[in-house]
């Protein structure tokens, strides 16, 4: 990574000494490049030279009048937009913007967005953010921010319109597959905090795992749950479903958990210096229980490294829809004390070898989001039965729990009535019980 710095660093000051000698260059007509072969170097400088000339007729002649320091910012933004959907310059405000998204608290909407086709779309709304309870989805697309346009805007200046103060307005407007027109959502920021991993159980012996977002705690939260419930637990159902990515290293931990070998992930960039290889371990494997992994349109990065691992290495079953498919990796390079660039330098590999770049996993088992309708059964009972049968129902009346108020209270469980309301995980529970029965009469 020093490496990398001085690199950019390097560049930045080959532009200044450029600059500082444009006018000697441009003077001479680039007689010196001209009259020699052509070279790198001197196509370097040559390519330079135009640069700064065109730098300088702006800065003469634009009608707004905007200084040096500000056109070498837009030349950046450029320059950099212009590489990929990734990367990007960051100047003081969208260095400190991103600075506090790793403090994971921060004032906004709460959903992930990235370019696709070169509309601003939502990876996926973070649970229980202002965005997700107003009703925001995966793979929508953002046409305006109040009264702005999207359709010129890079993510940062969008990013940077949707953040405000806690309990100010914004008004957003969706384009959603399947509507008519374009719907308006109407939601008041506030502050972002993430609860990245929590646990729930099904039929008791059935250990849900929700991972949102994969900071800095993911791997050890889930260690931790995978210990506290392994003497109950039969099977595991790992939930990535919305989960927009994260920490590379921590889809890494996470995947290690289940797999006890093979290749998890490698990158692969222009420079041999980044390719790296993520292998699992055998004493990190904790949980060797059948497997189901949830994903949609909304899982991205790290979470499709997850998940597409455990695809190809066999270790468990994908359920859910196609997810987003983002396989490159950015780095962030400071340049000043107060910017940076945010730079694409390497594509991620599965252990098969394939890119989930603009691809995304494709389960195993493909089912779209839904509920499930439910017919209520007719209350059929002989005229002569039903008098029995009432008496027999009041005497169980006073032991009852009431059903209504345990499954409001009770976070720890997710009832057959919550499955009903979610077909995606409802697969899943009947694959994973499959599964375990298979399993139990190895």
């Amino acid at each position: 990574m020093k490496s990398k710095k001085m690199m950019v660093v390097g560049f930045i000051s080959a532009v200044s000494i450029t600059l500082a000698l444009s006018t000697t260059l441009i003077a001479k007509n680039n007689t010196a490049v001209q009259s020699a072969e052509p070279s790198l170097e001197a196509s370097r400088l040559q390519s330079l030279a135009k640069f700064t000339k065109v730098l300088s007729i702006v800065e003469q002649y634009n009608v707004d009048g905007l200084g040096i320091d500000q056109l070498i910012d837009k030349s950046l933004q450029g320059m950099l937009s212009n590489l990929d959907a990734h990367s990007t310059f960051m100047d003081k405000k969208s260095f400190d913007s991103l600075k506090s998204q790793t403090d994971g608290e921060f004032g906004g909407l709460g959903i992930t967005v990235g370019m696709r086709d070169n509309a601003l779309t939502v990876i996926a709304p973070i649970e229980g953010t202002p965005a997700d309870k107003a009703g925001i989805k995966a793979g929508d697309i953002i046409l305006k921010i109040n009264d702005k346009a999207t359709l010129s805007m890079n993510i940062d200046d969008a990013v940077g319109l949707m953040r405000g103060k806690p309990k100010t307005p914004i008004d957003l407007t969706i384009i959603r597959k399947g509507a008519a027109e374009p719907l308006k959502f109407h939601i008041i920021r506030d502050i972002i905090t993430v609860e990245s991993v929590y646990t729930r159980t099904i039929d008791d012996n059935i250990l849900y795992i929700r991972v949102t977002s994969f900071d800095k705690k993911v791997a050890t939260d889930v260690k931790a749950a995978l210990l506290k419930h392994a003497a109950k637990s039969k099977g595991i159902i790992l939930d990535l479903r919305n989960n927009p990515g994260g920490l590379l290293d921590q889809a890494v931990e996470l995947t290690d958990l289940f797999v006890d070998e093979g290749v998890i992930v490698s990158q692969k960039g222009r420079n041999k210096s980044d390719d790296v290889s993520y292998s699992a371990t055998k004493k990190a494997t904790i949980c060797r229980l059948p497997l189901i992994v949830l994903v949609n349109e909304g899982s991205a990065s790290a979470s499709e490294i997850v998940s597409g691992a455990i695809q190809d290495l066999k270790r468990g079953v994908i359920v859910g829809a196609t997810t987003f498919g983002k396989g490159s990796v950015q780095v962030v390079m400071p340049i000043t004390d107060v910017e940076a660039i945010k730079l694409t330098i390497a594509r991620y590999y599965l252990p098969s070898g394939r890119t989930i770049q603009a691809v995304g996993v494709v389960p195993d088992v493909e089912v779209d989001a839904g509920e499930i309708k439910k017919h209520e059964n007719n209350f059929n009972i002989k005229e002569s039965d039903l008098k029995k049968h009432l008496e027999k129902e009041l005497e169980k009346v006073d032991g009852m729990i009431d059903v209504t108020e345990a499954n409001a209270t009770n976070k720890t469980i997710i009832t057959k009535e919550q499955l009903t309301k979610d077909i995606q995980l409802k697969e899943g529970v009947g694959i994973i019980k499959a599964l375990i029965i298979t399993k139990g009469k190895e």
